[in-house]
């Protein structure tokens, strides 16, 4: 058994070693590098310097986590949003260390001998060497720590302990406090069981009382504007250009994807096994090593194509490629029974060849090169590349065909002047250029432009209040005894009637969240008083109401206390790192180091990873 474990102990340090552990419900990231002597810093957090190795650290981890999680290269986008997000990890970091300095939390031997038998990292937790019929062994892993001979290892167990106990530490002082009563988890439970249904009468101001009745003054629009300006900020805007050139395969990918489908399906034929064929050649991961079987299924669960060629083929047949939106399937139905069959596919993707990919990149090249020298213009005309305009915002940076353009953006309104063409940027979907035509700084809406909303806003109003004094007489000839029905008759007015609703649900023709569902809940009479909300007045009666369980809250209490706390702890300790950056002085100098790298020779910079 010593030797087995022994065989895992290099998995068992990699893991320890380069783990970004979770604790409860935040993610501390180990301080796993220092400053590198000779290594230029990239900036400095409240005066402590920031290594390139210590931010090279950061960044490979992220860029390896992004990579795992999709199939296509890392774009150019990506990777200015990895760069930035690797930053922001290695300032809280050094903010944390700083705060536990600060604080003086520490860690004794005991807590850490402690920490170390009883609370293995999680990752070893999941360790084959530490499981017994499947599930961790407690006694196998500290059988481990007590005979293991291997003094690095046992001293990186050792390092992780005094790294992650003080934050443990931290993170219960920063969230000391949080705890939900009964009363409120009752409140809470009560807002999402509790429902009712209701009939209403929507009084409609806005359609029945005529534009003309109302009269806004200029004066009081430009009071109105005073008074809500910030309403009508405008944020920076800029009109560019866009040159897309997409990465979508051409049908002469198309037509070479079925051409290699047509080869498959003839290998097939000529006696080769289909699982084999499926196992090897199928882009369906999810059924590839089961040969490419798809289990039973009836009409209406695959897309059309594919669901046409399985019903009408022969058992053991192998069709023809069928296209779908996932590229081609070669299908071979092994039975049917009418109403459903039972498949097995080969899957051949529509992706760009080879020689395509080269094409295509040669033209995103070729783009930037004569946009060094040409408009934008001139330079897409000679490669076929079509130009439209587009307005980008930072709250709106999208071009169509390329998706959101974070660095077109960024570019656009931090670095060019009219005139100029950027380099050119990648997304997942497409390459893009941009030329600036000009550029809106940000500031406010002027008054003639935001008038008409304003008189809009101010005649609503108006009605409203007309509404509500009408609907008051309304709401007296109910009581007196005249039916919703028969009032609504007598103004022509339509009566709605709703599902049951709870206090959170949206409720067609009442809104969220808002007075008239509130109101619901509360009603003590049989019809309500006239109900206001933003944009409608409305009279309510119940038609029915279902309190919620108490049995059930009971039961379920301590699982909505824990969920409701670990939230609430997530909140605080962000809003708290927040706080710590807010307050910290924070250098960010990555900009002009690497810059300054790339324009040095050769033999002065340093490896950039």
């Amino acid at each position: 058994m010593m030797r087995q474990m022994r065989e895992n102990t290099k998995i068992i340090m990699l893991v320890t070693a380069l783990a970004f552990v979770a604790l409860m419900v935040f993610e501390w990231g180990m301080d796993i590098t220092g400053q590198s002597a000779g290594v230029q810093e990239l900036g400095t957090v409240n005066g402590e310097s920031v290594s390139y190795d210590r931010y090279q650290v950061a960044y490979r981890n992220l860029y390896d986590q992004v990579s795992a999680s999709q199939e296509e290269p890392i774009t150019s986008q990506q990777n200015r949003e990895i760069e930035d997000a690797a930053w922001d990890e290695v300032v809280n970091q050094v903010l944390i260390e700083q705060e536990l300095a600060r604080r003086g939390i520490t860690v004794t031997e005991q807590e850490v001998v402690q920490a170390a038998r009883f609370s293995p990292p999680p990752d070893l937790r999941t360790n084959p060497a530490f499981m017994t019929d499947g599930v961790f062994d407690l006694q196998k892993y500290q059988d481990f720590i007590d005979n293991s001979a291997d003094e690095l290892l046992l001293l990186q167990l050792e390092a992780y302990y005094r790294d992650i106990l003080p934050r443990g530490k931290l993170l219960r002082q920063v969230s000391e406090g949080i705890y939900f009563s009964d009363p409120q988890l009752w409140h809470l439970y009560r807002d999402a069981n509790e429902r009712v249904q209701v009939r209403y009468l929507p009084l409609n101001p806005d359609l029945r009382i005529p534009d003309e009745e109302i009269v806004v003054t200029p004066e009081e629009i430009e009071a109105r504007y005073d008074e809500t300006m910030d309403e009508f900020a405008i944020p920076a805007r800029a009109r560019v250009l866009a040159a897309v050139i997409s990465k979508a395969p051409t049908a002469a990918d198309s037509a070479a994807s079925m051409e290699r489908a047509q080869s498959v399906r003839q290998e097939i034929m000529e006696g080769a096994d289909f699982a084999e064929v499926a196992a090897r050649e199928s882009a369906d991961d999810g059924t590839k090593d089961a040969g490419g079987d798809l289990g039973v299924f009836g009409r209406g669960a695959m897309v059309k194509p594919f669901e046409d060629a399985s019903f009408d083929a022969r058992v053991g047949q192998t069709t023809e490629p069928v296209e779908t939106s996932f590229g081609f399937h070669i299908i071979q139905v092994t039975q049917n029974w009418g109403d459903s069959v039972q498949a097995r596919h080969i899957l051949i993707p529509i992706e760009r060849t080879d020689d395509s990919e080269i094409a295509l990149l040669t033209r995103a090249d070729s783009l930037e090169v004569l946009g060094e020298t040409l408009t934008l213009s001139e330079a897409a005309s000679r490669l076929g590349v079509p130009v439209e305009p587009a307005d980008l915002t930072m709250e709106f940076p999208f071009v169509t065909n390329a998706g959101r353009v974070t660095e077109g953006v960024d570019w656009a309104l931090q670095e060019a002047a009219p005139g100029d063409v950027s380099p050119v940027f990648e997304t997942t979907s497409a390459f893009y250029a941009l030329e600036l035509v000009n550029r809106q700084e940000a500031g406010f809406l002027p008054l003639a432009d935001a008038s008409p909303a304003i008189e809009q806003d101010l005649r609503l109003e108006r009605k409203l209040d007309m509404a509500e004094r009408e609907g008051q007489e309304f709401v007296q000839a109910l009581r007196s005894g005249r039916g919703m029905d028969q009032v609504a008759l007598d103004q022509g007015l339509e009566i709605r009637t709703t599902e049951l609703f709870s206090r959170n649900d949206f409720v067609p023709g009442l809104g969220r969240q808002n007075a008239a569902v509130g109101a619901a809940f509360g009603l003590a009479t049989v019809f309500s008083d006239v109900i206001r909300t933003a944009n409608n007045a409305y009279i309510l009666e119940v038609v029915d109401y279902q309190p919620a369980d108490s049995l059930a809250w009971e039961a379920q209490k301590q699982q909505q206390r824990a969920a409701l706390t670990s939230t609430a702890q997530q909140t605080r300790l962000t809003d708290w790192l927040d706080g710590l950056r807010n307050a910290a002085t924070i250098m960010d100098n990555r900009e002009s180091v690497f810059q300054a790298v790339e324009d040095a020779p050769l033999s002065q910079g340093f490896p950039m990873g």
